[in-house]
């Protein structure tokens, strides 16, 4: 059974945790399953990660959105279109969305331009759900300061406080596709929240 889920969120959120969380559920009950994340999931898109996230020095919005979709146009066509073919449940950390807020609502391209450039890397393909991960931006940080932060998490509070907001902007606009959950409560109950979502899905698809 073919399905297609994100996860989505700002610093710190959790939502990492939560992918590799839900991917281990499936594979419990039985669940083919592929667990992959952006930029990586290959070999091209953890180089390309490494340079977007560590490179010295500014990187153009414009090269972010190009590069970002470089990786994302890999991984769709070896690892993520593949797996939904086979019939697998594909969870992905990070995807478009996070392009879209990041390099639109975050460094304020054009959504028109983001929207085009995503839709070229991934011909249309859309996630069946997309689990956003909302936290208070100041809280999202703080999980952080303990750890070395890489250009995106460098960024001023002004910039995350933009992230958040495209976040929430895109999931009103379509609410039957998006999950928020208020990632500021315990790990445990995210998790049991996400799992509600998903087991209601996966019984709608028949599984």
């Amino acid at each position: 059974m073919a399905l297609f889920i994100t996860f989505e969120g700002g610093e710190g959120s959790g939502k990492t945790v939560q992918a590799r969380a839900l991917y281990r559920k499936l594979r419990s009950q039985g669940v083919p399953s592929l667990l992959t994340q952006e930029p990586g999931g290959t070999v091209l898109g953890r180089r390309l990660a490494c340079f977007l996230k560590w490179q010295d020095g500014p990187v153009a919005p414009l090269t972010e959105l190009l590069l970002f979709n470089a990786s994302r146009a890999h991984l769709v066509a070896e690892v993520i279109r593949p797996a939904l073919e086979e019939g697998k449940l594909v969870i992905c950390d990070r995807y478009t969305d996070s392009t879209t807020v990041y390099q639109g609502y975050g460094r304020g391209l054009d959504l028109k331009l983001v929207a085009s450039v995503n839709g070229m890397a991934t011909g249309g393909l859309k996630p069946d759900l997309v689990v956003l991960l909302d936290i208070p931006v100041e809280a999202g940080l703080a999980r952080k300061k303990d750890q070395k932060r890489d250009r995106f998490e460098q960024e001023n509070v002004s910039f995350h406080h933009r992230v958040q907001a495209g976040y929430l902007t895109l999931a009103a606009e379509e609410p039957e596709r998006w999950l928020v959950v208020d990632a500021s409560q315990s790990k445990d109950k995210v998790r049991r929240i996400i799992w509600q979502r998903v087991s209601q899905l996966l019984s709608t698809r028949g599984k």
